[in-house]
């Protein structure tokens, strides 16, 4: 192992992913839906987006200057993902929102009460299952305060990998939309049984975002 030339590849990949994100998604025509519902929560800098995995690209564009602290894995994918995100602007934090994250979890906590910045999770990811929230996420707007918004993208024109979350890329010079769904706040104080609801909640809301901005280009991923 050589630790400079490490320390260059991954420079390279950060900013090759960085310039090939803005070089797709710059020339996509981006509008958004509902963003009414979740504007409060935006303009106070005080919220966690969650998205799904397979849609972290056009999101990850189109917020590259929110500064946020944003949980990801420690996979080599998540390594590729955190190179182009730290080029982005944003503060990353590795681990993930499963009974194993624990440790990565608390630093998110301390990052977003200390810094007073926004959040971001990805609550299928790493390895799924795809459209399945982990609890951490709810964990995370309780102990912070911060509410939830569930958003989600898809494109006129795009191409679906045979990943294990579907990834989707959108084409140049398509047409996209960005859609938010309501924001969900979790009380300070809940059992177990309530933590549960919320996730559950905040999962259909993302999948019913995520389905209709899908059908509203014509598209049945499954």
């Amino acid at each position: 192992m050589n630790p400079v030339r490490d320390t260059l590849k991954w420079w390279l990949v950060g900013w090759l992913g960085k310039g090939l994100t803005d070089l797709i998604c710059s020339t996509i025509s981006i509008r958004t839906i509902d963003f009414d519902k979740a504007r409060a929560e935006i303009e106070s800098g005080r919220f966690i987006f969650a998205f799904w995995h397979s849609r972290i690209l056009m999101l990850s564009y189109l917020y590259k200057r929110l500064g946020a602290a944003i949980l990801v894995s420690r996979s080599k994918d998540g390594e590729i993902i955190a190179q182009i995100l730290k080029r982005q602007g944003h503060k990353t934090i590795r681990g993930s929102t499963s009974r194993h994250g624990v440790r990565a979890l608390a630093r998110l906590i301390k990052a977003l009460k200390e810094e007073i910045c926004p959040g971001v999770v990805v609550p299928d990811g790493p390895r799924g299952p795809r459209f399945r929230v982990q609890p951490g996420v709810i964990t995370l707007a309780q102990k912070t305060g911060y509410p939830i918004v569930p958003l989600s993208y898809s494109a006129e024109r795009i191409k679906i990998f045979a990943s294990w979350d579907r990834f989707m890329l959108p084409y140049p010079f398509t047409n996209g939309s960005v859609i938010y769904g309501t924001p969900i706040s979790v009380p300070c104080k809940v059992d177990a049984e309530t933590k549960e609801v919320y996730r559950a909640n905040l999962e259909a809301e993302l999948n019913r975002i995520t389905k209709f901005v899908d059908r509203y280009y014509g598209h049945a991923i499954d």
